[in-house]
């Protein structure tokens, strides 16, 4: 199926709700992208905000675009777009982790980087993206290969996978394996992903919410980021709704079961090219 193929997105049609409703609706999935964006939920949060606020201020700005969900998307570029697309100059950066971030942004190519977040993880047509990027839709499809190839070639590394399913852990190992990276084993449990991960030290941990034990994923996450310090996690979740919810601490990366190849293939290379997360602390 191509991106043009895809599925409308019927959630946005005005028929349904209010402009209110079908914002608020659409918010936890631009959240999560502004988070995937900047890499790091406080910041993307923040960008969130503003774009709500510009909304309120001028609710026009939306109902221009072919539907709310991309208006909401596409507002928020606007604002993105005129900050700089930078959270951080990287010479001021407090921390070397968002240091290197920047800097590995600043060698990407303008919206690339946006343009294949909006396809793969926000499920966006190519004429969508263009929309929402200002740009037709043949120069949102080289984005999304452009940037591709670009983060590709920035980093590889050594991944965990905490994932109780073997089919499912077989197919990401697959995945991971093929972008270069190497696996450094399969856990299935929250003591399983701590004695792997304690030995090996990985580059970027890929972990599902439920484990075989009934234990979470999440607490073992946090075992061993308590141990390593700031590792890049991306969680896998059949109701993503449950964790995008602003009243706690967010992973920044998050995937949504099932999966396409593409959407991890994403995710794995924004996690990798940001190198930090944000742990949950609980999930209650």
């Amino acid at each position: 199926m191509t991106s043009d193929d895809k599925v409308p997105d019927h959630s946005t049609d005005e028929s349904g709700g209010g402009l209110d409703g079908l914002i608020a609706e659409n918010l936890p999935y631009l959240r999560r992208y502004a988070r995937a964006l900047t890499g790091a939920q406080a910041t993307g949060d923040r960008y969130a905000m503003a774009t709500l606020e510009a909304i309120v201020a001028d609710p026009e700005t939306v109902r221009a675009y072919s539907s709310v969900k991309t208006g909401l998307f596409g507002v928020f570029h606007r604002i993105w777009a005129s900050s700089g697309a930078i959270v951080e100059d990287a010479d001021t950066a407090e921390s070397p982790l968002e240091r290197r971030a920047q800097w590995r942004l600043q060698g990407l190519s303008p919206n690339s980087r946006e343009a294949l977040l909006l396809e793969t993880i926000e499920g966006f047509a190519f004429g969508a993206i263009g929309e929402i990027l200002s740009v037709d839709r043949e120069e949102a499809t080289a984005l999304v290969d452009r940037a591709r190839d670009e983060m590709g070639r920035m980093v590889t590394g050594d991944v965990l996978i905490i994932e109780d399913e073997a089919i499912i852990a077989l197919d990401l190992e697959a995945i991971v394996e093929g972008m270069g990276h190497k696996v450094l084993g399969i856990a299935r449990t929250r003591e399983g992903a701590s004695e792997i991960g304690l030995r090996n030290s990985p580059d970027l941990i890929l972990a599902d919410i439920q484990l075989a034990d009934k234990s979470s994923g999440i607490d073992a996450v946090n075992d061993l980021l308590a141990e390593l310090g700031d590792v890049p996690v991306i969680f896998i979740t059949a109701f993503p709704e449950r964790l995008l919810t602003g009243e706690r601490p967010e992973p920044a990366f998050l995937i949504a079961k099932p999966y396409t190849e593409e959407q991890v293939r994403t995710a794995v290379s924004q996690a990798m090219f940001f190198a930090s997360t944000e742990s949950l602390l609980e999930t209650g």
